[in-house]
């Protein structure tokens, strides 16, 4: 745009900005890491040496701040499409080999997604197969459309009844694994008629790998991730360590008939007949252990939410059916939003054990120092002092799903995205390809990588 800018960046990063995602913007680095750094250390990054150039980092910063730069003319190469096309005959080994080795895979087989696949699972939506399912955005730089969503769906093992759900989610954007040093994860949720219609499991072990539609769903959306180019070590993956999570992206189904509450995506302004999927997305989960015979369940998730950073205020608790029963008929909890309600009210930390978690540091921090409330208020306190960090009960979102065999819950600190419809990806007509091909080519073309 023409604007004096310096980014600033770790120097572990400067692949991923050679490939492209930086676009014309030349960055300034500085050593890694920087989680976990002390203000000390971070201060002598910026007045030490650059890694990359062996300037002194604050000059360089300095030189980029006091010169118009060239405006930026080659970013939008950096959005290309899927490559189109189908690839030469060859034996499954093979291509099982070459889809791993071009990094289209989660790191297990897939289904290899031939012209009769794709074609069967694009019959289930009324959408053409060149319609634009998402536009490239600043956290997924590739357009999408649904032909390359069948593909992935294919590979993801899907059934065409679960492509619907996978348009949804692919609409929305979001990729499932982000790009970040921190094991960033992510969770799926179905409501509405859908999750009957294609046997979701919202019940006995509605977390556990053995439906096929929970499981295909979540993995689609890794898969989207890995062929649009986001699953490259240091590229575009940086997590430390990574979260096992990501595997299946926590897909799951909202126990509806057995809930005494609203289902979510009523809570958040759609219809109780309506199909919706929701994203969520956080770190770490934990699980209760059954102390509610002695304390309440209040109790018990404040002390769960007790370990986790309340970055941003936002946390997730998902109940049993038996534990929301339990909250309306013996604690008076009449909906969700009252059980929420008490949670924020009755969660307690120190000040020091809130604003000493990088998360935290790093992201609420700059909020507090532009004069935002509660955080302004907080960083005043005295380091013993209790704070309510889960403040905002509109953020504290409550799920019900579980099969009834015991009264757990688990509580993580997951916030919510958004919802998308997934109805609006159907098939109300029945198979709307234009030719009849779906478009899909007839002679083998070779992708141009």
């Amino acid at each position: 745009m023409g604007v004096p800018t310096a980014p600033l960046s770790t120097v572990a990063f400067k692949a991923a900005a050679n490939a492209g995602f930086g676009g014309d913007t030349p960055f300034i680095y500085t050593p890694d890491p920087v989680v976990g750094a002390s203000d000390d250390l971070l201060l002598s990054y910026v007045k030490g040496k650059s890694p990359d150039t062996g300037k002194i980092v604050f000059d360089e910063i300095i030189d980029a701040l006091t010169r118009i730069p060239e405006k930026n003319k080659t970013a939008e190469k950096y959005q290309a499409a899927i490559p189109q096309g189908i690839l030469k005959p060859d034996t499954e080994d093979n291509l099982q080999r070459l889809f791993y080795e071009k990094g289209w895979t989660d790191g297990l087989p897939v289904i290899l997604p031939t012209q009769e696949r794709v074609q069967k699972m694009l019959i289930e939506t009324s959408a053409f197969p060149e319609d634009i399912v998402a536009e490239p955005n600043f956290l997924n730089p590739t357009q999408l459309t649904v032909m390359n969503v069948a593909v992935v769906a294919v590979m993801a093992g899907a059934r065409p009844e679960h492509f619907p759900v996978i348009l949804a989610v692919a609409s929305s954007g979001e990729r499932a694994i982000l790009g970040s040093t921190t094991p960033f994860a992510a969770m799926l949720l179905v409501n509405g008629p859908i999750r009957n219609e294609i046997g979701m499991n919202s019940g006995l072990a509605a977390f556990s790998p053995v439906n096929i539609a929970n499981s295909a769903i979540g993995r689609s959306w890794s898969l989207l991730g890995a062929v649009t180019g986001g699953h490259k070590l240091k590229n575009t993956l940086w997590s430390s360590q990574g979260n096992g999570i990501a595997y299946n992206n926590l897909c799951i189904a909202e126990n509806e008939e057995r809930s005494v509450w609203e289902p979510f995506h009523v809570q958040k302004g759609f219809k109780r007949e309506e199909s919706v999927v929701s994203i969520f997305r956080g770190w770490t989960f934990s699980h209760s252990m059954g102390a509610a015979s002695f304390r309440s369940y209040a109790e018990e998730a404040a002390i769960l939410l007790q370990s986790f950073s309340a970055y941003n205020a936002s946390a997730t608790l998902i109940l049993d059916p038996l534990v929301a029963m339990s909250l309306k008929e013996n604690n008076g909890f009449r909906t969700k939003e009252d059980f929420s309600r008490i949670i924020s009210e009755t969660t307690e930390m120190t000040a020091d054990r809130f604003w000493k978690t990088d998360y935290v540091d790093f992201l609420t921090r700059p909020l507090a120092d532009k004069g935002e409330e509660p955080y302004a208020s907080w960083i005043k306190l005295s380091g013993d002092a209790l704070i309510r960090p889960y403040h905002d009960p509109e953020k504290i979102n409550i799920i019900v799903t579980g099969g009834e065999t015991s009264p757990v819950f688990k509580a993580c600190d997951f916030g919510y995205i958004n919802s998308f419809s997934i109805d609006k990806w159907r098939a109300d007509t029945g198979y709307m390809c234009k030719d009849g091909s779906c478009g899909l080519p007839d002679a083998p073309v070779e992708y141009d990588d």
